[in-house]
């Protein structure tokens, strides 16, 4: 996962950073329950809630099963071409079951846990610990130049750099379009790197998914009434039996996994 930690560096942390500052705190993405109760209907009880989240969970589940039903996935992380497919066919469950991608999901974390924070260092702060807790590297060195030019600006104006500060914060965000310029980081570029990173995903999914089909078969093989039995090769398998046989436990797994994972603030 080193390339798609890079890939998240490169790609999401200064824009986010400049995003949000640009915006005051960044318009907040969709929650888990996409659309907010009307201010008019009453309150729902402990028990309804609970109702709804597992109904809303149940559909999203039921949907993205009946994509992978439907699709051919190769299991070989090896093969370029199986990896694309898989990360496409993972895209279309993601929108039809309206589940995060992982690059929308560290972007909503980001948005959440910064909404409100009054000054420019503690955003900052902030960040570094969403991307330490994350697992992300900053193989750029990007958070030391955000925070030099945040110092310099503050030693001008000696006082905190407050995110209301549009004048200031114009200098600052000046100063990061420098830092974008300094390290070879272009907007233009940013879809393509997102893709990239997409792919880098697809591929561990595809080696994890892997390696828990091949433990589970090698289970199978060491009983009995298997002892005459050759192990299959992993690729000639097809998911969508998996789905409709005992391994379905593990393709849920892998599922929930994958396409809705809580990211750490």
């Amino acid at each position: 996962m080193a390339l798609a930690a890079r890939l998240v560096s490169r790609s999401r942390q200064l824009y986010s950073v400049q995003a949000a500052f640009g915006n005051g705190g960044g318009t907040q993405v969709r929650s888990f329950a996409k659309d907010a109760a009307p201010a008019d209907r009453p309150p729902v009880s402990g028990d309804d809630l609970l109702k709804g989240i597992f109904f809303e969970v149940k559909k999203k589940f039921e949907t993205a099963l009946g994509v992978l039903k439907k699709e051919k996935i190769t299991i070989d992380p090896d093969d370029p071409a199986a990896v694309s497919r898989y990360a496409q066919v993972m895209k279309t469950v993601r929108e039809k079951a309206d589940l995060f991608s992982d690059s929308q999901r560290i972007k909503y974390t980001i948005e959440t846990f910064t909404k409100g924070i009054p000054d420019a260092r503690t955003y900052l702060n902030t960040l570094q610990q969403i991307r330490i807790k994350n697992g992300l590297i900053d193989h750029l060195g990007i958070e030391p130049l955000m925070m030099e030019a945040l110092e310099k600006i503050e030693e001008d104006i000696k006082k905190p750099l407050l995110r209301s500060d549009k004048k200031n914060m114009a200098t600052l965000l000046a100063e990061f379009d420098k830092i974008n310029k300094k390290l070879g980081i272009r907007k233009e570029d940013l879809p393509k790197i997102e893709e990239e990173f997409e792919l880098e995903i697809a591929k561990s999914e595809l080696t994890e998914l892997k390696k828990e089909c091949v433990e589970a078969m090698e289970t199978q093989l060491k009983r009995e009434e298997f002892q005459d039995e050759e192990m299959p090769d992993v690729r000639k398998l097809d998911i969508r039996n998996f789905l409709r046989g005992s391994c379905r436990g593990l393709i849920n797994d892998n599922l929930c996994g994958i396409a809705n994972r809580p990211a750490h603030p």
